[in-house]
């Protein structure tokens, strides 16, 4: 007997691709607030500390909400 399988029946799970994308997305927010100058960053309520150290964080420091 010959089984045949198609892609459309074992279809990959979306959520790894989610999870690279938000991993990219705080990689690349992390250094728009490195980027930001004082007056920005008052603007937001941050001191140019705080943002240096959420900008030094690796991309795979996600916040714990998304876990």
């Amino acid at each position: 007997m010959t089984y045949f399988t198609s892609a459309a029946a074992h279809p990959r799970p979306a959520h790894r691709n989610f999870a690279i994308m938000r991993y990219i997305d705080l990689y690349r927010q992390r250094r728009a607030l490195a980027a930001l100058d004082t007056a920005r960053l008052t603007d937001i309520g941050l001191s140019r500390q705080d943002a240096e150290v959420e900008a030094g964080r690796a991309f795979w420091d996600a916040p714990v909400h998304w876990k």
